[in-house]
C-alpha cells in the first residue's frame, strides 16, 4: 500500500500504486500557517504587555541568552491571550492550524502536544482504555507507556516482537502474534503498537490494523519516528494510512519542528475527539509554548509544501551513505529485515554494526566525538545507528563516510568483541502497574528481590527491552539475566539506584 500524499511527476516512483486514490493536498490553504500569522500580527501591533512572561520580549532577561536567541524569537514567547487562542479550548488560529495538521496527515483530528510525544502516547492510553482493561503491546515500548499504563491503569499484555540474533535489536510485531494475541485475550481493548521502530523497522501494518478492527478494537500507534513517511513512496505506510485510530508523531525528530513539538492524530469510530481532548487538556501545561506552536505550524507548512523534495533528497543521501559503508571492510549495513514477513524499511536509520573491528559501538561513538566532533543517535555493544533528516546536506554525508573510513583504517582492533543476544525470560505480572506504583514500597538489594513484585521498572540497555515493570515479580531467571547482561556489557537501569543495584519493591 502507497503511502504518498502527493500525486508523482511522470516516471516517478514506480512503487506507487496507481489504483489507490491519491491524497492531493491543496498548496493554496497549505501556504498558510495560522499559528505563525496570528503571532507575527499580534508582536507588530501591540505597544505595551501587561502579563506574564515576565522578560516581556527579552528585556528582562539575561544579555548572552537574549543575545543567542534573539528578539524576534522571544518576541513569540507569548501565552495564550485572546489573539493568540488557546491550546486548551481552540476556536481560532490554533484550531485552523490543526485541522491543517490533520489533513496533512490524512486523519480526522490533530492535536498539538507542547510536551513531546510522551504526553501524547499518554494520552492515547488515557483516551482508549480504563481502569482494568487489557491492553496487547511489544515489549519493547517507550518508557512514556508505562506512565500510561500507570495514569490509565490499563493492564499490559505484552507481545514478543521479531529480534535479530547478530544486531542484538528488537524489530515489530507480526500478523500471527497479534492475530494468536487477540484469540488468547477476546477481552482486549486495545493494541499499541511501535512504527516504525527506532531502528526503522515498520510492521505489516494494515493487516494487524484489519485484525484489530475484526475483534473491535482500536490501534494506537507510536509513530515517534515517522513524521516524514508520507513524502515517499519507498518508506514504510504512514499509521492514518494504515487505518490506525490514534497516532502519536514527534514532528521535532523527523519533522523539522522544535524538540518537544508533536501531534496527536486521531480517525476512525472508537476514540471520540472529545475524550481525546479531554485527555490532552488533562495532561498539559496551561502555560502553552508559543514558540512549539508555531513551529509545529511552521513544520507542517514546510512538509505540505517542500516534504516530497526534502525526504526524497534524504532518502537518496541516505542510500548512497549505506551503499559506501556498506563497502567498507569490517563494517556491515544491514538491510531489510525479513521483508518475507511483511516488514518494511526506512533506509534514513543508518545502522552500522561494529563489533567486526573489535570495537563496541560505545566505542566508536567516544571515536567519532573526539576525533571529528560528531554525534550518533545511538550507541550500543554493536551497533551505532545514525539518523539522516531532511536537515541532512551532501557535506554532512561526506564527513560522515570520512569519519567511517577513519574508523576501519585507523581504529581496528584484533580481537572481534562478540557477545550473544539473549531475549529475557518472562515477568509474571501479578498486579497492575498503577497498583504497584502507589503501593508502599520498600528498597531491597537487587540481590534479595527475588519473588517481589517490583515498584518500579528496570530496563536493560541496550537493547532497551523493559525486564521488569512495575507489578510483575522478579523471578530467579530475571536475576540470573541481570548478571549475564552486566557480563555482556549491557547496562542495567533502574528508578531507585542509575544501576539497579537497589531497587524498589511491593511492601509485604
Amino acid at each position: 500500500m502507497s503511502n504518498f500524499p502527493f500525486p508523482p511527476a511522470s516516471g516517478e516512483h514506480p512503487s506507487y500504486a496507481p489504483e489507490e486514490p491519491q491524497r492531493v493536498l491543496d498548496p493554496a490553504r497549505h501556504r498558510r500557517a495560522p499559528i505563525l500569522e496570528a503571532l507575527t500580527a499580534h508582536v507588530a501591533r501591540t505597544r505595551a504587555a501587561f502579563h506574564i512572561p515576565g522578560h516581556k520580549g527579552g528585556r528582562g532577561m539575561d544579555p548572552e541568552f537574549r543575545r543567542i536567541l534573539g528578539r524576534q524569537a522571544l518576541a513569540f514567547d507569548l501565552i495564550n491571550i485572546a489573539p493568540l487562542d488557546d491550546l486548551h479550548a481552540p476556536t481560532g488560529a490554533i484550531r485552523e492550524a490543526e485541522a491543517l495538521a490533520a489533513e496533512l496527515y490524512a486523519a480526522e483530528d490533530a492535536f498539538f502536544s507542547v510536551q513531546g510525544t510522551t504526553t501524547a502516547i499518554e494520552a492515547m492510553l488515557l483516551s482508549a482504555l480504563r481502569p482494568g482493561e487489557k491492553v496487547l503491546l511489544p515489549r519493547n515500548v517507550h518508557k512514556s507507556v508505562l506512565s500510561g499504563l500507570i495514569l490509565s491503569g490499563a493492564i499490559p499484555v505484552f507481545l514478543t516482537p521479531e529480534a535479530d540474533p547478530v544486531l542484538g535489536i528488537l524489530h515489530g510485531l507480526t500478523p500471527e502474534v497479534v492475530a494468536r494475541a487477540l484469540d488468547e485475550h477476546p477481552d482486549a481493548r486495545a493494541l499499541l503498537l511501535v512504527h516504525p521502530t527506532y531502528y526503522g523497522t515498520g510492521s505489516p501494518l494494515e493487516t494487524i490494523v484489519s485484525l484489530a478492527h475484526s475483534r473491535g478494537i482500536p490501534v494506537l500507534v507510536d509513530a515517534a519516528h515517522g513524521a516524514h513517511l508520507p513524502f515517499h513512496p519507498d518508506l514504510p505506510v504512514f499509521p492514518t494510512y494504515a487505518g490506525a485510530d490514534l497516532v502519536a508523531v514527534s514532528m521535532h525528530k523527523l519533522g523539522s519542528a522544535l524538540t518537544q513539538a508533536s501531534l496527536l492524530l486521531r480517525q476512525g469510530p472508537f476514540v471520540s475527539r472529545e475524550r481525546v481532548r479531554a485527555s490532552m487538556n488533562l495532561l498539559q501545561t496551561t502555560s502553552s509554548s508559543y514558540l512549539l506552536l508555531a513551529s509545529l505550524d511552521a513544520a507542517r507548512r514546510f512538509l505540505a509544501l517542500e516534504g516530497r523534495r526534502r525526504v526524497g533528497r534524504a532518502v537518496r543521501l541516505a542510500l548512497r551513505a549505506r551503499d559506501k559503508a556498506g563497502r567498507l571492510d569490517g563494517l556491515y549495513v544491514p538491510g531489510p529485515f525479513r521483508p518475507e514477513l511483511g516488514f518494511s524499511f526506512d533506509p534514513t536509520k543508518l545502522l552500522v554494526y561494529v563489533a567486526d573491528l573489535g570495537l563496541s559501538g560505545a566505542e566508536v561513538e567516544r571515536i567519532l566525538r573526539e576525533r571529528f566532533a560528531l554525534e550518533v543517535e545511538l550507541s550500543d555493544p554493536f551497533n551505532v545507528l545514525f539518523v539522516i533528516s531532511i536537515g541532512d546536506t551532501e557535506r554532512s554525508i561526506a564527513l560522515l563516510l570520512q569519519a567511517l573510513e577513519y574508523l576501519v583504517r585507523e581504529e581496528r582492533r584484533d580481537v572481534p568483541k562478540v557477545m550473544p543476544f539473549l531475549l529475557p525470560p518472562e515477568a509474571p505480572l501479578v498486579i497492575s502497574p498503577r497498583e504497584a506504583h502507589f503501593a508502599e514500597g520498600e528498597l531491597v538489594p537487587l540481590e534479595e528481590a527475588e519473588g517481589r513484585i517490583s515498584g518500579e521498572a528496570v530496563v536493560t540497555y541496550p537493547p532497551g527491552i523493559p525486564l521488569v515493570l512495575p507489578g510483575e515479580r522478579w523471578t530467579s531467571q530475571l536475576l540470573a539475566y541481570v548478571e549475564f547482561a552486566r557480563s555482556r556489557g549491557v547496562e542495567v537501569r533502574g528508578t531507585s539506584h542509575p544501576k539497579a543495584h537497589v531497587v524498589r519493591v511491593v511492601a509485604e
